[in-house]
């Protein structure tokens, strides 16, 4: 007589949702980390709404982001304060991070753009990057604006990020392969390892 054997239990979704509102904005963010690339997002910024449909499509994360912010001054809070709210939403998601990868790296390209993408899910906010825009502004969107998005994200989700622009002479391409790139890192680096379901990825046992 044979029995049956016991599948695996289940893991448990990985999912957020992050209220944030200041005198500047009011901004909801859904997700969920073991998504099919879904996207609803309106933060009232055309070029920004495009870059973060590329995080949710190549990083397989189901993202609803909803902003309104002092557009009639600039962009910079809003952009700044969703990165903040992305970023809360994936520490709060990944947990403990036992099991993950902890580790994320891609190479992007477009065209005549290249950027690579090194995450590193340290438990330490830290971001370094290296993106010679060609142009000051894409649209009307400042290119400036696109490290504060990442420097909100880094400093709430307490990951180490690297970001090159190696290559690229048209602005737009630039963007686009950055966050491509970032989208497919997050996604590697939150990877669920079978073989080290449990553990810390960490010899210090935290993370």
């Amino acid at each position: 007589m044979t029995t049956a054997s016991s599948s695996p239990a289940p893991l448990p979704p990985r999912v957020a949702e992050v209220h944030r509102q200041t005198a500047e904005t009011r901004i909801t963010v859904r997700l969920n980390l073991d998504g099919a690339g879904r996207a609803e997002i309106a933060t009232g910024i055309g070029f920004f709404d495009h870059m973060l449909e590329q995080i949710a499509r190549h990083g397989m994360i189901d993202l609803h982001a909803q902003a309104q912010g002092d557009l009639h001054v600039d962009a910079h809070h809003t952009v700044e304060d969703v990165g903040i709210a992305i970023g809360q939403a994936v520490r709060q998601a990944a947990g403990d991070k036992k099991g993950i990868t902890r580790y994320g790296h891609a190479y992007v390209p477009l065209d005549e753009a290249l950027s690579r993408v090194v995450i590193d899910f340290s438990g330490r906010p830290g971001l370094i990057d290296s993106v010679a825009f060609t142009s000051g502004a894409i649209g009307t969107f400042d290119t400036q604006l696109l490290r504060e998005f990442f420097q909100g994200f880094v400093n709430h989700a307490f990951v180490t990020l690297h970001i090159d622009n190696l290559k690229g002479g048209n602005a737009h391409h630039q963007a686009e392969t950055v966050f491509k790139a970032f989208g497919r890192a997050l996604r590697m680096a939150l990877e669920r390892d079978p073989r080290a379901a449990g553990q810390i990825p960490s010899t210090k046992g935290t993370l």
